[in-house]
């Protein structure tokens, strides 16, 4: 068969899954991941006979997308802030709005810079960062390659998302001090170190929420990355809060990302634990990201 008709082929049989655009985006990424050649490429080469070996990988990829998989397990990559991530069912698949925070904070602590002649806690030479949950480390990594002199730390409860935040972190040059530790135990914390910022993406839909989410969402990303009782939906920002009492230093900053509906639960945590706090929206206008100050 031809690449046209491998690819019409592909297309019609996701779109029993997917609309027509998501269809069609899925198909070109599948594509040039096989082929190794882009989209523009490829139609030079439409009516040529796909190799048989690309053809097998085609079909084994869309059998897997047919079961609700989702593309970047299948290919086990996914793009987050400028690079490529290896990425499994042992991680959640990064999201935009991650990287949003990610932005906020390099903007934060490069802007900072430019704004004071002298070197502060915060200089992007010598400032300690922590990731709280990191999965497939695409938070820390990103800090560190766009902030290269900050010292980065990352934790995870499962291990098996430090393995893959470890591979993350050797395919892309970044050298950060990885930890397997169980966050909401506060006999850990005598493990860590104190750090100008805290950042943290960390399990925030209740499970009550689980019945509406995607399928795709539901049977392939790890429950323990995704769900939070649901009598207490904010229990890791208020264990970051207590951490940061003693584990922050003066003027240090948290970021993290939140559920829309509990910003202003989340911000007045941290108020309430003695730091300053802000609400940032995403370009979506929802309310995902909180940043809290230690005055």
């Amino acid at each position: 068969m031809t690449t046209t008709e491998v690819y019409i082929d592909f297309i019609k049989k996701l779109k029993n899954i997917y609309e027509a655009r998501e269809a069609e985006n899925i198909a070109d990424w599948v594509f040039e991941n096989v082929t190794g050649l882009k989209k523009w490429e490829r139609r030079e080469k439409m009516n040529n006979e796909l190799k048989e070996i690309h053809s097998d990988r085609i079909q084994q990829y869309l059998n897997e997308l047919l079961l609700h998989k989702p593309v970047q397990y299948v290919l086990n990559e996914c793009w987050f802030y400028k690079r490529n991530f290896y990425v499994n069912e042992n991680v959640l698949i990064p999201r935009p709005e991650t990287e949003e925070l990610v932005e906020w904070i390099v903007k934060d602590i490069l802007e900072m810079n430019i704004n004071n002649s002298k070197p502060t806690c915060l200089d992007c030479r010598q400032a300690n960062i922590i990731d709280i949950g990191t999965g497939s480390g695409c938070i820390s990594v990103s800090i560190k390659k766009e902030l290269p002199g900050a010292t980065v730390s990352a934790i995870d409860v499962s291990e098996k998302a430090i393995l893959v935040a470890k591979k993350n972190a050797e395919n892309l040059n970044a050298e950060i001090d990885f930890l397997q530790i169980d966050f909401l135990k506060e006999t850990e914390w005598n493990r860590l170190s104190q750090y100008d910022i805290i950042v943290s993406n960390p399990p925030y839909i209740p499970i009550k929420e689980k019945e509406i989410l995607a399928k795709n969402v539901t049977d392939f990303e790890p429950a323990i990355a995704l769900f939070v009782e649901n009598n207490d939906p904010c229990i890791f920002y208020e264990k970051i809060a207590e951490f940061a009492k003693k584990h922050l230093k003066e003027n240090g900053k948290i970021y993290v990302e939140v559920h829309e509906e509990f910003a202003k639960n989340v911000k007045k945590l941290f108020e309430k634990s003695g730091f300053t706090s802000i609400i940032k929206k995403d370009i979506y206008g929802k309310e995902r990201m909180v940043r809290a100050i230690k005055i």
